[in-house]
């Protein structure tokens, strides 16, 4: 193990992390980037997520699911972390790929103008088609350093970023106000965007490599487009600044009708229902205003964030 330079705190928000644990934590202990913190916070589960953690050296914290909230669990995750200077983000279900991907990612804030960045998500071993080249549409072989002056180019892809896989510079992440605690999803976005506003900039690094991806069901899918238009809805500042995400849109379905044409044929029919149930349910997000909050939480991947709303 090297030592970790500049200090580096590793943060997982948990909630009965499942089959894939093990190999999350497994794959964390072979990192050949020594790490100043491990900090688990968990939202109450009921499985051995927690006690697995304790046992791999995480520090433990457990709140009420009632609790959770992507941007502020996080937010205050790297309030806490005082020592640290990058913290990273994990997701519970992401298995970093090879002993050098948390190194990878943390050397791009080698560049002082670096304020997040991200890795590059490879399909789980088994994934489905439509997964796969939803992984290789949105994160392709080269890394790419994002700012002010690639927006005409670039559009929203200008502040895209995952916290599945991300990294954060704390002291540039706290003066720029850190994540927004009242959105549905999107706080890494949010984030990448006000700092590219800023003046900073956003890196995507191709050689931090992490295996994740989900194979999400029509229903799944309209519910997560639901909560992707409410957040437009709620922050149309993001587009009018960057630009709309239609024609991105458009080029990711030609993209993977061509893609399945060529490596799963049979699953286009699949991939174009669950097109139509993202832009049914995206409508339905931006429209979310209009609609009760009893509603809202019947579309919504997170009903939870709705129970405050009138």
């Amino acid at each position: 193990m090297t030592n970790a330079h500049p200090r580096t705190c590793l943060v997982i928000p948990t909630l009965n992390a499942g089959p894939r644990w093990d190999k999350c934590l497994e794959a964390i202990n072979r990192q050949s980037l020594a790490l100043s913190g491990l900090l688990v916070i968990d939202s109450s589960s009921t499985d051995a997520t927690a006690e697995l953690a304790r046992q791999a050296g995480f520090e433990v914290i457990g709140i009420d699911r009632s609790q959770f909230n992507h941007g502020g669990t996080r937010q205050w995750a790297v309030e806490r972390l005082s020592s640290c200077e990058i913290v990273v983000f994990l997701t519970q279900d992401a298995i970093l790929a090879d002993s050098n991907a948390l190194l990878e990612l943390v050397g791009c804030f080698a560049d002082e103008r670096v304020a997040v960045a991200y890795g590059r998500q490879l399909p789980h071993l088994g994934a489905t088609a439509i997964e796969a080249h939803a992984r290789t549409f949105n994160y392709g072989p080269r890394s790419e350093r994002k700012d002010a002056g690639t927006v005409a180019a670039l559009g929203t892809k200008t502040f895209f970023c995952s916290n599945s896989f991300a990294a954060y510079r704390r002291s540039h992440f706290l003066a720029l106000g850190g994540f927004k605690r009242d959105l549905i999803l999107g706080e890494d976005m949010e984030f990448a965007a006000r700092a590219v506003k800023a003046g900073f900039a956003v890196a995507y690094c191709a050689t931090a490599l992490v295996y994740h991806s989900h194979d999400y069901t029509v229903k799944e899918s309209l519910r997560r487009y639901f909560d992707i238009g409410a957040f437009d809805n709620r922050n149309r500042w993001m587009r009018e600044q960057f630009g709309s995400h239609g024609a991105e849109g458009l080029r990711f379905i030609a993209s993977e009708v061509n893609y399945l044409a060529m490596h799963a044929p049979f699953a286009i029919p699949r991939a174009l229902l669950q097109t139509a149930a993202k832009i049914i349910g995206y409508r339905l997000g931006r429209l979310e205003a209009l609609f009760p909050a009893s509603l809202k939480r019947v579309l919504s991947m997170s009903p939870g964030y709705w129970r405050f709303d009138k």
